[in-house]
């Protein structure tokens, strides 16, 4: 067994993934916009996380735009059959980088066809509808106009299994409500963990959890209190924060990015990572430290 394999397996959609993929936003630019420094270093991580064993990989034709989904076709096309590519609609990049709603049908059918041609895929594995109420982070707001749109979209066989982004749980309620949701991704982490009892409602519903930024928006105190715990362990602070989140619940599925081959390697090996409980404790407070 792999020490990738050692994350275990979950379901997403209609299909088995590995709990730790790959997130591919930091393959475009600086910014996530415009092309990467490095472009044969975007196609070696790419190559290296599937040789690997990864099979979820997640991206979005507005990381670029255009450029990520680009270089994972380059990369990967013709794709394994048990690799799964998780995309998401919502947003729209002005000329100035800027991130922007995109809610109309016009945007969102768009949005789904500029995924395919860059994919070079006939249907989407999953897509997330990504919500712009506030870019920062979910804001409350009836998400039933541009789900509905998506829902059409899946009819039509363009799109497999649809997840949500951003959102609230009453967006998810009402999000059930309209079609069969089958991943949430949000910001979650040793540090923000407003979502804790909605992962584990979306566990006991077979509903797959998707964390981002695994160390977004730590204070000075909680990075040193994990950096602390990494060195005592011997890892990296990414290593321990990714081990943590396979521990905390069964449902969640991890997409850490990067553009170094370097650093993949350090983050595939988190699952071999053993997290001692007086150590998880530890990790469990750092969530109460204000500064």
């Amino acid at each position: 067994m792999s020490i990738i394999d050692q994350s275990g397996t979950y379901t997403l959609g209609d299909r088995s993934v590995k709990r730790l993929g790959y997130g591919a936003m930091q393959l475009a630019g600086p910014g996530v916009f415009g092309p990467p420094r490095d472009h044969e270093a975007a196609l070696a991580v790419l190559r290296e996380a599937v040789a690997s064993g990864v099979n979820h990989i997640d991206t979005s034709d507005f990381y670029g735009p255009h450029v990520t989904n680009q270089i994972i076709r380059e990369a990967l096309h013709p794709y394994r059959d048990d690799l799964v590519i998780v995309t998401k609609i919502g947003a729209r990049r002005g000329a100035d980088g800027s991130w922007n709603p995109a809610f109309s049908r016009e945007d969102l059918t768009k949005a789904v066809h500029d995924n395919l041609r860059n994919l070079s895929l006939d249907v989407l594995d999953v897509v997330n509808l990504r919500i712009m109420f506030d870019v920062h982070g979910p804001a409350e707001g009836s998400i039933e106009t541009p789900l509905t749109v998506l829902a059409d979209l899946q009819r039509q066989g363009l799109v497999r299994h649809i997840g949500l982004s951003n959102v609230t749980p009453r967006q998810i309620a009402e999000g059930r409500g309209i079609t069969e949701i089958v991943c949430v991704q949000n910001q979650y982490n040793l540090a923000h963990r407003a979502d804790d009892a909605l992962i584990d409602d979306l566990a006991r519903d077979g509903i797959a959890y998707v964390p981002f930024f695994p160390l977004g928006g730590f204070t000075p105190l909680q990075s040193s209190t994990l950096s602390d715990v990494a060195a005592r362990l011997g890892a990296t602070p990414m290593q321990v924060a990714l081990a943590w989140l396979l521990r905390r619940a069964p449902n969640i599925l991890l997409i850490p990015g990067t553009s170094s081959v370097g650093h993949l390697r350090e983050n595939l090996a988190a699952p071999g990572l053993m997290l001692p409980d007086d150590l998880v404790k530890e990790l469990d407070h750092m969530a109460n430290i204000a500064s």
